[in-house]
């Protein structure tokens, strides 16, 4: 690292593999690095002041995982509990006990946000500027590393998706957006207006409830599909379960809740009339007798072209039974100083408004990224194996699955970039970068993503690509993605250099 003092010269230090962010990738980066390159140099570098990323910032009421946490949670500390889905403050107490289970603290920079990362031919490597801020006081420093790894997730952490609400900048209320939740906003006994109908608001809507407030209104544009994922008490585990010893049967839970997912998404796909139907139908079971279905819970597309919503045990349905919840499907004319002006003609008196609109996709924590001084156009360059782009040497992107749990996408990822530096360090070489055959480059393009969601489509115009054949193409699933970790050809896109340094 490199910090510029008074009077003093630049001191540069080395690490062989730098990593950026300390959420879930960044945990189990350091594991696998730490297990797998024992002698290997490595930092992780993480902006915030802890580690956690999303559970270190999001505190919205009810804040929770939209996955199972047996695959969510790391595969060398398998999730111990019952339950499938689990809050907020949960998952942070298993990574904080995860890193310090294993060690891994001492690889963690905080306070550290990468603002730009140069890769140098001359040197074969990257030199990576670092905004550092402890005490208050921010510094520039600088990193060179061999290999740089962005763990840093697929969105802003600082600007959330900005919808362009009409008028709201007039409401004389509270706002909150819950990846900014204000600690001391008390909604107790008060009209809430939750807008939107992802993810977040599914969440929100029993946890405001249930936590007093007056009467939430959940304020759509277009449904979702909700799905309800019963919770397994203590006590509730099969007679098949309860004859495993407990290291087989955490392997099997882990097992289980990596292939139904797999299975309930091809079923969407491949027969989605009969997955919108069933998914309807289980949802009518579960609210109150006079509640209307349409248009509230009628999606305006087919199951998985945007991602399912979970509900534990049922809780978006059941707050429907308190009388203090109801759905509104409709669109925003303006915003006046005290309620909400409907296109129907309706209106909506609110005392707090929740803007839970989504994210704003980013990728690389929206560092600038150049090549020998060169700006690099992400949506120029193509994902092999949806893991490394081509025109950038050494650089590794971790994503998780669109689809299925993060965690399983990030360990498929880091995996993929520790056999590669194996195989590099093994036969003395310097690069690694993707390059496309002319084969492949006549090859028809293909979205990153499969998803139609409001971010997705707002960013895709930036998204590197992906190819419909050979190593350029989308994430299948987890168990092909998993044998390729191991057998796939590395020299099928990958060209591997040696440059005297």
């Amino acid at each position: 690292m490199e910090v510029r003092a008074k009077g003093q010269p630049l001191a540069a230090y080395h690490f062989d593999i730098l990593v950026i962010g300390g959420g879930i990738s960044g945990i189990n980066s350091a594991y696998r690095l730490s297990t797998l390159l024992p002698n290997s140099s490595f930092a992780i570098l993480e902006a915030r002041h802890e580690i956690g990323g999303t559970w270190s910032q999001f505190n919205y009421p009810g804040v929770r995982s939209d996955s199972d946490l047996h695959t969510f949670g790391f595969k060398f500390n398998p999730w111990k509990s019952n339950n499938t889905i689990a809050k907020g403050e949960s998952i942070m107490a298993y990574l904080r006990s995860t890193v310090k289970k294993f060690d891994l603290e001492k690889h963690f920079k905080f306070g550290q946000k990468v603002v730009a990362a140069d890769w140098t031919d001359e040197q074969q490597q990257w030199r990576v500027e670092v905004d550092v801020t402890e005490a208050g006081q921010t510094t520039r420093a600088v990193y060179w590393t061999k290999w740089l790894i962005c763990g840093t997730g697929y969105y802003s952490y600082e600007q959330p998706h900005d919808a362009r609400i009409p008028g709201l900048q007039d409401f004389q209320g509270s706002v909150a957006h819950p990846q900014f939740w204000p600690k001391d906003l008390d909604y107790k006994g008060k009209k809430i207006v939750v807008i939107g109908s992802g993810a977040t608001a599914i969440t929100l809507m029993p946890a405001l409830i249930d936590e007093g407030a007056g009467k939430v209104t959940q304020l759509q544009r277009s449904p979702s599909y909700v799905m309800n994922v019963p919770q397994m008490k203590p006590d509730e585990a099969s007679w098949f379960e309860r004859l495993m010893p407990t290291w087989l049967l955490l392997k099997w839970r882990r097992f289980i809740n990596t292939l139904m997912p797999i299975i309930i998404y091809q079923f969407c796909i491949s027969f989605p009339t009969r997955a919108n139907n069933l998914l309807r139908s289980e949802a009518k079971k579960q609210l109150p007798e006079d509640f209307v279905l349409d248009p509230h819970l009628k999606p305006g597309y087919l199951p998985w072209q945007q991602r399912l919503c979970y509900c534990p045990d049922g809780d978006y349905f059941k707050c429907f039974e308190s009388g203090r919840a109801a759905i509104v499907t409709d669109t925003i004319k303006t915003i006046t100083r005290t309620e909400i002006e409907l296109n129907s003609g309706n209106k909506l008196d609110a005392d707090i408004i929740v803007t839970a609109t989504g994210l704003q996709l980013r990728l690389f924590g929206g560092m600038a990224i150049t090549v020998n001084g060169e700006t690099v156009h992400m949506q120029n360059q193509y994902l092999w194996h949806f893991a490394m782009l081509t025109s950038l040497p050494n650089f590794g992107n971790i994503m998780g699955y669109w689809n299925h749990s993060w965690t399983l996408g990030s360990d498929i990822s880091i995996r993929l970039f520790i056999r590669i530096i194996e195989r590099m360090n093994k036969n003395g070489h310097t690069s690694a970068v993707p390059e496309m055959s002319e084969k492949d480059k006549q090859r028809k393009d293909a979205a990153a993503s499969p998803l139609s969601s409001t971010y997705v489509k707002n960013g895709a115009a930036w998204l590197p690509k992906c190819k419909d054949g050979g190593p350029w193409t989308p994430r299948p699933n987890y168990f092909l993605d998993r044998w390729r970790v191991d057998w796939c050809d590395l020299d099928d896109g990958l060209k591997f250099k040696t440059v005297s340094t």
